[in-house]
């Protein structure tokens, strides 16, 4: 009797073993998971900032194309006459 009792409750630490395994590896997991979103959302970030950036370089140019151009100025002021 005292033999079967050893085996069941070795058997449950086994179990219990087992899915503190498998837990921890899932655990690990989800943490690497984290890591390279972590990473991607920054990289994501660094691009945006990029982006922006040359949109304001972009939009700079082309208010001072427009600005140069006569056809702009022409429209310019007749929308401002009316």
């Amino acid at each position: 009797m005292m033999n079967a009792d050893m085996d069941a409750i070795e058997a449950e630490n086994q179990v219990e073993l087992e899915e503190k395994t498998r837990l921890i590896n899932q655990v690990l997991e989800l943490q690497h998971t984290l890591e390279d979103l972590s990473a991607r959302v920054d990289a994501v970030k660094e691009e945006n900032l990029k982006l922006k950036s040359e949109n304001q370089v972009l939009g700079q140019y082309i208010e001072n194309l427009m600005s140069a151009s006569s056809v702009f100025q022409t429209t310019d002021t007749k929308s401002k006459r009316k």
